[in-house]
C-alpha cells in the first residue's frame, strides 16, 4: 500500500492579537516600558540622569498608553471582525489619534514646555504598535506548528487503532441482536471521525464538544458496558463557552484508557462543566490505578491540550492535573467567551 501523506495544513495571513487578553496587555506594558528605558539609557549620560530621563519619559507615555489599551480593548471585537490588514491599519492610526490627543492636551495643560512631544507621539507611538503588531504577528505563526501537531494528532492518534478496532467488534457484536444500536453506533463513529479531521484552528461553542464525547462514550459503552459509568454535571451558561475543538474528547478518552479499562469493577467519570464569574471551569476525574499507567501517553495529551489553551487564550488559561484521593483529577480553566 502506497504511503499517504498527511494532509497540509493552510494558514491565514495573520490575525490580530485579543487586546482583551491579559498576556497582550501585560506584553504590550512591558515593552512600551522598556522602549522609554532604552530611550532614557540613550538620553542619560549616567545613573542618575538615566532615572530622571525616565521619570520624564514616563510621564509622557504611560497616560497615553493606558489610553491606548482602553481603547484598544473597547474595539477588540470590532477590529477582530475586520480583515488582517484593514484591523492592522485601524490599530494603528487609532494608537497615532490616541496618542496624539495627549500629547497635545498635556503640552496645553499639564507640560507647557514640551519640545518634540507632539512629534514623537507622531511618530514613535505608530512605530511601536507596528513593532509590537508584527511582534504578536510572529508569535501566532510560532505556534502554527502546534496547529498542525494538532490536527495530526486528532487523526493518528487521538483514536487509536485499537479503538477503532474495539468499536468496530463492538458493532459487530450486537449488529444482530440489535440492528438499530448497531446502526446508532456506525453513525456516532463516522460523526467523531468527521469531527477529528475538520480543522481545528478555530473556536467552537462548547456544546458542540459535548455531544462529541457522549458520541464517543456511547462507543465505549458497547465494549465496556457497566464497567464504564459517566457522571455529568454541565451548566447551561458553560455550553455557549468558545473552545478550542478536541478540548474534551482526548481528555475523556485517557480517562477511559487510563481509569476505566484498568479496573475489574465498575468506574465512574466525572465531567463538570461550569460558568464561574467570566470563566469556564472544566474539571474532570476518574479512578486511578497506579500500577496500569501509560504515563507517556497521558502527557503527551495533556501537553498538546496546554499548548492549544496557550496558543487561544494566552495566559488567561491553565491546566492543572494530579492524583487526589485514588482518583486522576484535570482542572481546567480558561476566559468565557460566548459562541454568536
Amino acid at each position: 500500500m502506497a504511503e499517504q501523506k498527511a494532509p497540509s495544513i493552510s494558514h491565514s495571513p495573520g490575525a490580530l492579537p485579543d487586546f482583551r487578553n491579559l498576556g497582550v496587555i501585560a506584553r504590550t506594558l512591558l515593552a512600551v516600558n522598556a522602549a522609554a528605558f532604552a530611550a532614557a539609557i540613550a538620553r542619560g549620560p549616567d545613573a542618575a540622569a538615566v532615572a530622571a530621563q525616565f521619570v520624564e519619559i514616563a510621564a509622557w507615555v504611560e497616560p497615553a498608553l493606558f489610553a491606548c489599551l482602553v481603547v484598544l480593548y473597547a474595539a477588540s471585537g470590532a477590529l477582530a471582525r475586520l480583515r488582517y490588514a484593514a484591523g492592522y491599519a485601524v490599530t494603528v492610526l487609532l494608537v497615532a489619534a490616541v496618542s496624539t490627543a495627549l500629547a497635545i492636551v498635556q503640552a496645553r495643560y499639564v507640560r507647557a514646555t514640551a519640545p518634540a512631544a507632539l512629534a514623537h507621539s507622531l511618530v514613535f507611538a505608530p512605530a511601536l504598535a507596528v513593532l509590537l503588531l508584527e511582534y504578536f504577528r510572529l508569535r501566532s505563526r510560532a505556534f502554527s506548528p502546534a496547529l498542525a501537531e494538532a490536527r495530526l494528532q486528532a487523526l493518528q492518534a487521538r483514536i487509536r487503532p485499537h479503538f477503532l478496532y474495539n468499536s468496530l467488534n463492538a458493532v459487530l457484536a450486537i449488529i444482530r441482536r440489535d440492528p438499530k444500536a448497531a446502526e446508532g453506533a456506525i453513525e456516532d463513529l463516522a460523526d467523531l471521525f468527521r469531527s477529528l479531521m475538520a480543522d481545528n484552528r478555530q473556536l467552537i461553542p462548547m456544546r458542540e464538544e459535548i455531544v462529541l464525547c457522549r458520541q464517543y462514550l456511547n462507543l465505549e459503552h458497547l465494549r465496556l458496558g457497566g464497567r464504564l459509568q459517566v457522571q455529568w454535571n454541565v451548566d447551561e451558561a458553560a455550553e455557549d463557552a468558545l473552545v478550542p475543538p478536541m478540548l474534551l474528547q482526548p481528555l475523556v478518552e485517557n480517562a477511559v484508557y487510563h481509569g476505566i479499562e484498568p479496573g475489574m469493577s465498575p468506574g465512574a467519570i466525572e465531567i463538570r462543566l461550569a460558568l464561574e464569574g467570566d470563566r469556564v471551569h472544566v474539571a474532570l476525574s476518574n479512578p486511578y490505578h497506579a500500577e496500569h499507567q501509560h504515563r507517556q501517553g497521558n502527557r503527551m495529551a495533556l501537553a498538546n491540550i496546554r499548548e492549544r489553551l496557550q496558543l487561544h487564550f494566552d495566559v488567561e488559561a491553565s491546566l492543572e492535573a494530579g492524583v487526589d484521593a485514588e482518583r486522576y483529577r484535570i482542572d481546567m480553566l480558561m476566559p468565557y467567551r460566548k459562541a454568536p
